[in-house]
């Protein structure tokens, strides 16, 4: 169930423009349709009864001709949502939208039997979200500041997680999982379809790449999967990784073939803290005997331990 205000009023009816849950696709479709001329109200979650689908600070943006963007719960609630942002449009002023448990109105009712609250905001300028934008293309952490008193959105010093600071509602954002991928064999190839598919920045290193060659692109929100058949071949990468802030090494091997690695890093002088970070053998099930499993098992380890590394 969704409290939504009944107005006699010939409104736009929402229709998705495409299905994503990006911040930066969803900020990138607000600028577009502001620059369009039309008006754009953002809606966000800021706050969670129960169970949900989404993490608080979840978006949805929603433009004056009914298109909207984003999900702040599984995709029940989404077009309500939006033809709440379109009477708040019409109003002129933002408005919070209460959906579940909690709600005046029966209209619908959550699966998960939750509740949320929906703060919709009228973009009056872009001038925040363009920011945010810049900095998430420099793969830099970045925050919003929503005041519902003053009905402004503002960029913020980012928090550790996304909520209620007194009065002003914080969004974190973090940039996107960047995957770089050693080795010229199937399972490499495969692993960078899958991840592309999955939305991730797919950096394929060149044959011979060394840490001078790409060191630079391994920031804290890099995972590094070595899939090589030597050892010789991967020392290199796993240099570059070992004196990076990378949330995840990962190299492909039996236990056998990594306990030889273990002595050969140990040889070359590198500290058991440092070599403990090898994720070996790679991925999160195993034994995969094909390239198509082994895929599914490194990106399903890389979510999973980008999740344990930057908890909400």
């Amino acid at each position: 169930m969704c409290q939504m205000l009944r107005a006699p009023l010939l409104l736009p009816t929402p229709v998705r423009s495409h299905p994503t849950d990006n911040p930066a696709d969803i900020f990138r479709f607000a600028v577009r349709c502001h620059q369009a001329g039309m008006a754009v109200a953002l809606a966000t979650l800021v706050s969670i009864r129960g169970g949900a689908a989404r993490p608080l600070g979840s978006h949805v943006a929603v433009a004056a001709d009914g298109r909207f963007c984003g999900y702040v719960s599984g995709g029940c609630v989404e077009a309500a949502v939006a033809a709440e942002a379109l009477l708040a449009m019409a109003a002129r002023e933002d408005r919070l939208v209460l959906c579940g448990e909690g709600s005046k109105l029966i209209d619908i009712v959550l699966p998960c039997g939750g509740g949320l609250s929906v703060a919709i905001h009228l973009l009056r300028d872009i001038a925040a979200i363009s920011q945010i934008l810049e900095r998430l293309n420099a793969r830099q952490a970045a925050a919003s500041a929503y005041v519902p008193a003053r009905q402004s959105l503002s960029v913020s010093t980012p928090p550790e997680r996304s909520g209620w600071r007194d009065e002003t509602f914080l969004t974190l954002y973090r940039p996107p999982t960047r995957l770089v991928i050693s080795g010229q064999t199937l399972e490499a190839e495969t692993v960078g379809r899958l991840a592309e598919a999955s939305g991730y920045e797919v950096v394929h290193l060149s044959k011979g790449a060394g840490r001078t060659g790409f060191g630079q692109e391994i920031d804290a929100h890099t995972a590094v999967v070595v899939l090589h058949h030597d050892l010789d071949q991967e020392e290199p990468i796993l240099d570059a990784a070992l004196q990076s802030p990378g949330f995840y090494i990962g190299a492909l091997g039996s236990t056998r073939t990594h306990r030889k690695r273990v002595e050969h890093l140990k040889t070359l002088g590198y500290a058991e803290r440092d070599i403990d970070r090898i994720k070996a053998p790679i991925g999160m099930f195993g034994p995969a005997r094909d390239a198509s499993s082994l895929a599914l098992s490194v990106l399903a380890d890389v979510a999973a331990s980008r999740l344990m590394a930057f908890a909400p």
